[in-house]
């Protein structure tokens, strides 16, 4: 008996019980969609991540004072005051793997702009703080390397803080704010950026020379933190050996000594949230897998139900010519058209549900082609792997026996 032969008399059996087939589909349908959504939510993630972290400077690298031990004593890196201008200076000279470099020192407190007031942070850093978190001027001008060393009371603001200080459509730029109670001039406003990959508004700062911050309002001479960017996403590691040779030649510290300061780039973190980003993705797409354990289970049960329904049918097609290996491949056919044509349903109904949680939800997703060949190989191997045994058994029917059956 040809293959045609066979499918034909599968579709025949499986348009007789309509209900109990798409009810044996369903367990697959839902596990395919679940599947489906589950990965595109967790490639969606990470596709975000890694645009936001480019966003932010791919090649950026971060040094904060850390943790040393020092008299038997572990210090904490809020204790610490190592980092200091001359590292600054320092590695503005000494090294040839950094791009650009910034100090940053920064202080919480209020903004006030006549009978407006809002709560945000001032941040003091350097011009090229601009390049290295990926920030573009949007009106007005960047405040100069004068104006840092006379600590001028300048600023640059986000659109967050302007929305809340110039509700009324004013443009800021000339107009004198209040940081607490010291006035600062506005001498242009920043592109904005949105929210960030943790959820924090990218737009909800204030910029100004790290000399004013110090000076003015924090009364310190050391910096909070230092950032850069290296000369490419390939060179970090080598700027990163670099910063640290200069900063422990700096501070004189000995061979076996820690480092009282910490470095850290955006490689790590992209590396670190996209790790985190891939196990919860696997995490999620196995407990979407169980649905498609119990739809092949599904498949098993309703082809043992079949093959005791059908014992007659069976012994009568052997009693006219049919062998056991035709037998075997009526069932098997039957079985791999439920899984199948479940997987193209739970496809459809996958693609539906990521676009509505795109929509509703606004998480970021993103379906991957690997995720719907995976979905069919997988509801193929299904359908064979669970529907074998029961065609095995009817396979292996006697033909008087199963004629006589009643």
């Amino acid at each position: 008996m040809n293959i045609a032969n066979l499918m034909k008399i599968a579709l025949k059996a499986l348009n007789n019980n309509k209900m109990r087939c798409f009810l044996t589909m369903l367990g697959i349908i839902i596990g395919v969609a679940s599947v489906i959504t589950m990965l595109a939510i967790g490639q969606g993630s990470k596709d975000s991540i890694k645009s936001q972290i480019s966003e932010m400077g791919s090649n950026m690298i971060m040094i904060h004072p850390g943790n040393m031990q020092r008299g038997g004593v572990r210090q904490s890196s809020d204790d610490m005051q190592t980092l200091r201008v001359e590292d600054y200076e320092a590695l503005q000279s000494q090294t040839s793997y950094v791009d650009a470099i910034s100090p940053s020192v920064n202080s919480a407190g209020q903004f006030i702009n006549g009978n407006n007031n809002y709560p945000s942070s001032i941040y003091g850093v350097a011009p090229d703080y601009l390049d290295i978190r990926k920030v573009k001027v949007q009106d007005g001008e960047m405040f100069t390397e004068q104006d840092i060393r006379s600590a001028a009371k300048v600023c640059l603001l986000g659109k967050t803080v302007v929305d809340n200080l110039f509700g009324d459509g004013d443009s800021p730029i000339g107009k004198v704010i209040r940081f607490n109670k010291i006035p600062f001039t506005v001498i242009g406003t920043l592109e904005p950026k949105g929210s960030n990959s943790m959820g924090q508004d990218q737009d909800d700062v204030v910029l100004v020379p790290y000399t004013t911050v110090m000076k003015r309002i924090l009364a310190i001479d050391y910096i909070q933190s230092l950032f850069c960017s290296a000369l490419s996403e390939d060179m970090t590691d080598r700027a990163i050996d670099e910063i640290t040779e200069v900063l422990r030649t700096n501070h004189k510290l000995k061979d076996g000594e820690d480092d009282d300061f910490t470095i850290r780039s955006q490689q790590e973190l992209s590396e670190m949230m996209n790790s985190t980003s891939d196990m919860m993705t696997v995490l999620l797409a196995c407990i979407a897998g169980i649905s498609l354990l119990v739809g092949g289970i599904g498949i098993m049960n309703i082809m043992y139900v079949s093959v005791t329904e059908r014992t007659r049918e069976i012994g009568l097609r052997m009693s006219i010519g049919a062998r056991g290996r035709d037998i075997l491949a009526q069932f098997l056919i039957e079985a791999i058209i439920i899984s199948v044509t479940g997987g193209v349903l739970g496809v459809i109904l996958g693609s539906l549900a990521s676009w509505l949680v795109n929509l509703i939800a606004h998480w970021p997703v993103s379906i991957q082609i690997y995720s719907v060949i995976l979905s069919f190989v997988v509801c193929t191997v299904t359908g064979v792997f669970f529907g074998w045994y029961p065609a095995k058994k009817a396979a292996n029917l006697d033909p008087i026996e199963a004629i006589r059956y009643e």
